[in-house]
C-alpha cells in the first residue's frame, strides 16, 4: 500500500545511492519517492519484466536471484535497507530487470516510477554518478560469489555465506552472532543441496562453533567461518 511521498530520509538510513548527490539533489529525488510497504516472500521484481521503476529498501530483507530454467534459484546477493534495486530504470529505457527480488522479511521501501526517473534524470546532473558508484559494488560482490561457486568446496562456500550474511543481516546477541536463515535458505545461498548445508552445520554445531535454532543460526566466532572459508 502506497502513503505520502518520502521528503526525508528515516533516522540512519545510510545508502551508496545517495553519496554522490548533493543536498539540493537528495531532496528532489526524495520528493518523488512513494513509501510502500512490502510483505515477506512478496516479489518485488522480476527478471525480464520491463523495467519500470527503481526502488530502495528501507526497512526489512530482500534476497536477490536467478531463476534457473529447471526452476531452481541462483542467489546473487541479499538486500538489505539502503540497498537499491531496478537501476536499469533510470540508466536506459526501455530496459528489462536482471533478477528477481523478494521479501524475506516484512518491511517498507522507497519507490520510484519510470517517469519519475526519467524526470530525475534529467533534473539531478549527479545521478549517473551515483548508479555507477553502486553498480560497481554490486559487481564485486557479484565477482566474489561467482569466484566462490567456481574455486571454492561446498564446506567452503558455506561458511562462507554464513560470514558474508553475518556481516549484512547479523545481529549480535547473548550466544553470539544471530542470523536470522534456515537451512534451506543457506543452501540456496551457498549453491549446495539442502543435505549438505543439513549435514555441516549439524558437524559445526557438534564442534559447538554454531547453534541452531528454529529459523536462526548462532555464529559462536566469525574468525572461525573465515578461516573454514578461505581459498586454499
Amino acid at each position: 500500500m502506497k502513503t505520502a511521498s518520502a521528503v526525508a530520509l528515516p533516522s540512519g538510513l545510510q545508502s551508496t545511492f545517495f553519496e554522490g548527490l548533493t543536498a539540493p539533489e537528495i531532496k528532489a529525488v526524495l520528493a518523488a519517492a512513494k513509501l510502500e510497504r512490502v510483505s515477506p516472500r512478496q516479489i518485488l521484481q522480476r527478471e525480464g519484466d520491463s523495467a519500470t521503476r527503481l526502488w530502495l529498501l528501507v526497512t526489512g530483507r530482500a534476497a536477490a536471484y536467478r531463476v534457473a530454467d529447471e526452476g531452481g534459484k541462483l542467489f546473487l546477493r541479499w538486500g538489505v535497507p539502503g540497498d537499491v534495486f531496478g537501476l536499469a530504470t533510470i540508466v536506459r529505457a526501455p530496459a528489462r530487470y536482471l533478477v528477481t527480488v523478494e521479501a524475506v522479511q516484512e518491511g517498507s521501501l522507497l519507490a520510484w516510477d519510470l517517469a519519475s526517473c526519467q524526470a530525475l534524470a534529467l533534473q539531478c546532473p549527479s545521478l549517473s554518478k551515483a548508479v555507477n558508484s553502486v553498480v560497481s559494488n554490486y559487481l564485486d560482490g557479484l565477482i566474489d560469489a561467482l569466484a566462490a561457486r567456481s574455486f571454492l568446496t561446498a564446506e567452503k562456500r558455506l561458511a562462507r555465506m554464513l560470514v558474508v550474511s553475518a556481516r549484512q543481516i547479523g545481529r549480535t546477541g547473548r550466544e553470539g552472532i544471530e542470523l536470522d536463515l534456515t537451512n534451506e535458505q543457506l543452501a540456496v545461498t551457498a549453491n549446495v543441496s539442502l543435505f549438505t548445508a543439513t549435514r555441516k552445520l549439524s558437524k559445526w554445531q557438534d564442534l559447538g562453533i554454531l547453534k541452531k535454532h528454529r529459523g536462526k543460526i548462532v555464529l559462536r566466532s566469525l574468525s572461525l567461518f573465515e578461516s573454514i572459508g578461505k581459498p586454499i
